[in-house]
């Protein structure tokens, strides 16, 4: 399973790549939008993990982004891992194409075990 995690909070960011990798999972990290959105586009992950507040793009804009790179994307998996969690941050994420919206802190084993399972 090929996951791509995106989070500007470098040591956020570096811990899941690592909690991820233990479970088995292969992890390339971004620490923004735009280089997220080209590592996806050449490696093509089957899972992205995002957080929403990110310094050059929303989450939401970079998942809409992903959804548009090609038809692969069209199975790929999102899981937003973000600070936001009212209902309309909730319809917001869902209305740009993530599947899952979870909000800080997030159990390390709930969201390995979301991740293995989408």
């Amino acid at each position: 399973l090929r996951v791509l995690v995106v989070d500007d909070n470098h040591d956020a960011a570096d811990s899941l790549a690592v909690l991820l990798r233990t479970f088995g999972m292969e992890v390339r990290v971004a620490y923004a939008g735009m280089p997220a959105l080209e590592i996806a586009a050449d490696w093509r992950p089957n899972v992205a993990v995002l957080d929403i507040g990110l310094p050059d793009l929303r989450g939401t804009e970079v998942a809409r982004r992903l959804r548009a790179l090609g038809p692969w994307a069209e199975a790929l998996r999102i899981v937003a891992v973000t600070g936001w969690g009212t209902e309309a941050d909730r319809e917001r994420s869902r209305q740009a194409g993530i599947d899952v919206h979870l909000v800080k802190p997030v159990d390390p084993d709930e969201l390995a075990r979301r991740v293995a399972t989408l």
